[in-house]
């Protein structure tokens, strides 16, 4: 049986062009390892940009690191492209 960081890591092999994919997998190795899951939420933020629910997550890892000026960063872009879908 596979755990569910096998199967998230499967999907992201099969359909790599699904942004959910990424963004599940880097939520799930959160749960045990910041470090590792910082990759993933930054693949998202660089291959997906229009995927607005990875802002808050990357950021928050950035603060968490006490990165704050890239957590700012990516605050402020995410603001501007949610702002930009409301118009």
């Amino acid at each position: 049986m596979m755990t569910r960081l096998e199967m998230l890591q499967h999907c992201c092999q099969q359909e790599p062009l699904d942004p959910f994919n990424w963004y599940a997998l880097a939520t799930e190795y959160r749960k045990y390892n910041l470090d590792e899951a910082l990759p993933y939420y930054e693949k998202v933020w660089i291959d997906f940009p229009e995927y607005t629910a990875n802002y808050y997550h990357l950021a928050s890892a950035y603060t968490e690191k006490e990165e704050i000026e890239k957590a700012k960063s990516v605050y402020e872009k995410g603001l501007k492209i949610i702002l930009k879908e409301k118009e």
